[in-house]
């Protein structure tokens, strides 16, 4: 299996993956929220051996869950992009972010969690008027 690789934002905390990607995992849990300032997290399980930080060193944040269960969520000290979440409760397993990875068309939607939590907005209408690049509300 060749090597998958990703990075964050500003490219100074880079990694490799050498094992299988699991199903990518939605989450709307208010927490998932607040950490990535979107509707939901999208991350990807992968075997914590097959998971190497290449280059730069993540910082790190831990709490408890609405879950109970504990969480170390793993940014970018200089962007702030979430890269990975770590659990004493899956040991073997971290979760990667999903946006972070060189190729996106390696990951397979899975399931959503904390569906209740979801917030009405975090299903695009088709209707909405789509554009290719910026809509020209913002300059770039």
């Amino acid at each position: 299996m060749p090597n998958i690789t990703g990075h964050c934002l500003c490219n100074a905390v880079r990694f490799t993956i050498s094992a299988a990607l699991g199903p990518a995992a939605y989450c709307h849990c208010t927490d998932c929220r607040r950490v990535t300032g979107s509707a939901f997290n999208i991350s990807v399980p992968v075997a914590a051996a097959g998971f190497e930080i290449a280059a730069g060193q993540p910082k790190a944040y831990t709490m408890t869950a609405d879950s109970g269960t504990e969480l170390t969520r793993h940014f970018c000290g200089d962007c702030g992009a979430p890269v990975y979440t770590s659990s004493p409760k899956h040991p073997d397993t971290v979760y990667v972010k999903a946006g972070l990875l060189d190729d996106p068309s390696l990951v397979e939607p899975g399931h959503q969690s904390w569906v209740h939590s979801a917030v009405p907005w975090s299903e695009i209408d088709a209707r909405l008027p789509s554009y290719d690049k910026a809509s020209g509300q913002y300059e770039d």
